[in-house]
């Protein structure tokens, strides 16, 4: 399914686990050091460099950029770490996150509570995944460097869709699933 970033609600309500998605459009980057910035400007009221509302991040940090290239290789970390960050940001409009891994038991109550959808990428694909980015600049926190924020012009950026906006679980789907076969 292509969908168009950024999205409508209509769009990520109607996602559910399982869906493969090829993302078009405008993402942002953001691991864990520009979190954590986001939430400190929030907390002192300064304007973020990007609308929260309806916007996708994507959780990496871009090695450096070859020669004639618009990215290096931008692979998914692991999503865990934004938890805290993420809830918050959830809060405030942020709908849709891509990343790698299981997410904790709040923050898929809070993505649930918040109507809010969480994207798989494939981990160990980054060079793969980087071919779909058709443009990258830094929008914010230069300073961080691999951190800092980008905005991503993809085309048929692929992601599957791990938690849904109703609470459904794809990874405790599949490790029942897998369960269930060795039983």
């Amino acid at each position: 399914m292509k969908i168009i970033a950024p999205l409508k609600d209509s769009e990520y309500l109607n996602l559910k686990i399982g869906d493969e998605v090829l993302i078009n459009g405008t993402i942002y980057t953001a691991r864990d050091a520009a979190h954590k910035k986001l939430i400190e400007d929030i907390n002192e009221n300064i304007k973020l460099p990007f609308s929260l509302a309806d916007s996708i991040i994507y959780y990496t940090g871009p090695t450096p950029t070859p020669v004639n290239m618009p990215i290096g290789s931008a692979g998914p970390t692991s999503s865990y770490r934004m938890d805290t960050y993420a809830i918050e940001l959830m809060k405030l409009g942020q709908k849709i996150m891509i990343g790698k891994g299981p997410r904790s038991a709040e923050f898929k109550k809070e993505l649930k509570k918040n109507k809010a959808v969480y994207l798989g990428a494939i981990g160990g694909a980054g060079a793969l995944i980087s071919t779909c980015i058709k443009s990258s600049k830094i929008i914010a926190y230069n300073e961080l460097q691999s951190e800092a924020i980008h905005e991503l012009i993809v085309k048929d950026f692929p992601a599957i869709v791990i938690y849904d906006s109703n609470g459904n679980d794809l990874i405790e789907q599949e490790t029942t699933k897998y369960k269930n076969l060795l039983k």
